[in-house]
Protein backbone atom coordinates (compact mmCIF):
# COMPACT_ATOMS: atom_id res chain seq x y z
CA UNK A 1 0.00 0.00 0.00
CA UNK A 2 1.38 3.49 -1.14
CA UNK A 3 2.08 6.21 1.46
CA UNK A 4 -1.31 8.44 0.52
CA UNK A 5 -3.11 5.65 -1.26
CA UNK A 6 -6.95 6.08 -0.37
CA UNK A 7 -8.82 2.73 1.36
CA UNK A 8 -12.38 2.32 0.27
CA UNK A 9 -14.58 0.61 3.12
CA UNK A 10 -18.56 0.22 3.13
CA UNK A 11 -20.75 0.99 5.98
CA UNK A 12 -24.41 0.23 6.26
CA UNK A 13 -24.68 -0.04 2.30
CA UNK A 14 -22.61 3.44 2.13
CA UNK A 15 -19.13 3.49 0.77
CA UNK A 16 -16.61 6.08 1.97
CA UNK A 17 -13.12 6.78 0.96
CA UNK A 18 -10.53 7.98 3.48
CA UNK A 19 -6.51 7.51 4.15
CA UNK A 20 -5.75 5.12 7.01
CA UNK A 21 -3.44 6.36 9.67
CA UNK A 22 0.11 5.46 10.90
CA UNK A 23 -1.12 4.05 14.27
CA UNK A 24 -3.61 2.00 12.17
CA UNK A 25 -1.23 0.87 9.96
CA UNK A 26 1.57 -0.31 12.29
CA UNK A 27 -0.95 -1.81 15.15
CA UNK A 28 -0.28 -6.01 16.09
CA UNK A 29 -1.84 -8.21 13.33
CA UNK A 30 -4.44 -9.98 14.90
CA UNK A 31 -4.64 -13.90 15.24
CA UNK A 32 -6.93 -16.22 17.36
CA UNK A 33 -5.44 -17.40 20.32
CA UNK A 34 -4.82 -21.36 20.89
CA UNK A 35 -7.58 -22.83 23.02
CA UNK A 36 -6.56 -22.78 26.95
CA UNK A 37 -4.15 -19.66 25.89
CA UNK A 38 -4.52 -17.36 29.53
CA UNK A 39 -4.23 -14.12 27.70
CA UNK A 40 -4.22 -10.65 30.32
CA UNK A 41 -6.96 -8.27 29.13
CA UNK A 42 -5.34 -5.28 31.13
CA UNK A 43 -2.05 -4.18 32.21
CA UNK A 44 -1.50 -4.63 35.96
CA UNK A 45 0.89 -6.72 38.45
CA UNK A 46 0.98 -10.30 39.10
CA UNK A 47 0.09 -10.61 42.39
CA UNK A 48 -0.13 -14.57 43.27
CA UNK A 49 0.16 -17.52 41.22
CA UNK A 50 -2.50 -20.51 42.44
CA UNK A 51 -0.80 -22.86 40.11
CA UNK A 52 2.04 -24.80 39.42
CA UNK A 53 3.58 -26.69 35.93
CA UNK A 54 1.69 -30.09 35.34
CA UNK A 55 -1.33 -29.13 37.68
CA UNK A 56 -4.99 -30.47 37.09
CA UNK A 57 -7.15 -27.38 36.97
CA UNK A 58 -10.70 -27.81 36.41
CA UNK A 59 -12.85 -24.87 33.88
CA UNK A 60 -13.48 -21.80 36.47
CA UNK A 61 -10.99 -22.27 38.99
CA UNK A 62 -8.59 -19.85 40.26
CA UNK A 63 -5.23 -19.87 38.71
CA UNK A 64 -3.77 -16.27 39.78
CA UNK A 65 -4.78 -12.74 40.84
CA UNK A 66 -4.11 -9.62 38.53
CA UNK A 67 -3.86 -5.86 40.24
CA UNK A 68 -5.17 -3.74 37.45
CA UNK A 69 -5.88 -0.40 37.50
CA UNK A 70 -6.09 -0.36 41.56
CA UNK A 71 -8.21 -3.12 41.43
CA UNK A 72 -7.57 -7.08 42.19
CA UNK A 73 -8.67 -9.36 39.22
CA UNK A 74 -9.47 -13.42 39.78
CA UNK A 75 -8.42 -14.60 36.49
CA UNK A 76 -9.82 -18.55 36.41
CA UNK A 77 -9.05 -21.41 33.90
CA UNK A 78 -11.18 -20.82 30.63
CA UNK A 79 -10.78 -24.99 30.32
CA UNK A 80 -10.14 -28.10 31.98
CA UNK A 81 -6.45 -29.69 32.05
CA UNK A 82 -3.16 -29.42 32.70
CA UNK A 83 -0.73 -27.03 33.51
CA UNK A 84 1.90 -27.00 30.47
CA UNK A 85 3.83 -23.78 31.16
CA UNK A 86 3.83 -20.36 32.85
CA UNK A 87 5.20 -17.20 31.64
CA UNK A 88 5.18 -15.03 34.74
CA UNK A 89 6.34 -15.02 38.44
CA UNK A 90 4.61 -12.99 41.59
CA UNK A 91 5.72 -9.12 40.63
CA UNK A 92 5.56 -9.13 37.20
CA UNK A 93 4.55 -6.18 35.43
CA UNK A 94 2.54 -6.95 32.25
CA UNK A 95 1.21 -5.45 29.12
CA UNK A 96 -1.83 -5.86 27.43
CA UNK A 97 -2.38 -9.27 25.74
CA UNK A 98 0.80 -10.93 27.48
CA UNK A 99 0.50 -14.61 27.49
CA UNK A 100 0.56 -15.42 31.38
CA UNK A 101 0.02 -19.13 31.11
CA UNK A 102 -0.62 -22.26 28.96
CA UNK A 103 -3.47 -25.25 29.97
CA UNK A 104 -3.17 -28.57 27.88
CA UNK A 105 -7.34 -28.91 27.32
CA UNK A 106 -7.77 -32.80 28.87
Amino acid sequence: MKENELVDFVVTARKYRTLLTNKYKNRPVWHEQEVGDVISLLPGTIIKILVEEGQKVKEGELILVLEAMKMLNRVAAPVSGIIKEIYVKEGDKISKTHLMLKIDPK
